[in-house]
């Protein structure tokens, strides 16, 4: 059986520090943080090889780690069952510098019985920041269930809430 899939691999650093891209021919498929155990990719794929995606990506997100991007332009494969690539879906919709609680997100998505099977599929996410499940917290506000560790979601909320607030007084470029 011949394999067609080939998979280009590119680490950057970040403030949050180094972050794994995984992307097919055409479609970024994983952004994690390779100090993480959800990196399963590392040991497997070379790195550094390259596409116009991965390329793209990586300029995208430095620019957010700058504080000049607050949306991405990149092509996603999102590699899951159906119903987690919905939750990711939804995860989409949330907007820059705000967050939903687990049960505004399982509302938005028509059943309020599934709250486990969402925050499930949150944690499953591959493709940090761009689907922004970091904007997910506890219905009591707290900072729960990032697999980035809680301390990045922290930043990442910080980082958003930062901008928003300097977009708000236009002072952003």
């Amino acid at each position: 059986m011949e394999n067609n899939l080939l998979f280009h691999v590119v680490h950057i650093d970040s403030p949050l520090g180094k972050i794994e891209l995984i992307a097919d021919a055409e479609n970024i498929t994983s952004i994690l943080f390779i100090d993480t155990e959800n990196n399963s990719h590392q040991s497997l794929l070379p790195t550094n090889t390259t596409t116009d995606e991965l390329i793209k990506c990586s300029t995208q997100l430095q620019e957010y780690f700058e504080g000049k991007r607050t949306t991405f332009d990149i092509q996603l494969k999102m590699m899951g069952t159906d119903f987690q690539k919905q939750v990711w879906q939804k995860l989409t919709e949330i907007a820059f510098g705000t967050t939903k609680t687990y049960s505004e997100q399982t509302v938005a998505l028509g059943d309020i019985k599934a709250i486990r099977a969402v925050a499930a599929a949150n944690g499953k996410n591959k493709i940090s920041i761009i689907i922004p499940c970091h904007r997910v917290i506890g219905k009591d506000g707290s900072l729960t269930g990032y697999a980035g560790d809680l301390w990045r979601k922290k930043w990442l909320l910080n980082h958003e809430q930062k901008l928003t607030n300097t977009i708000a007084k236009g002072k952003l470029f």
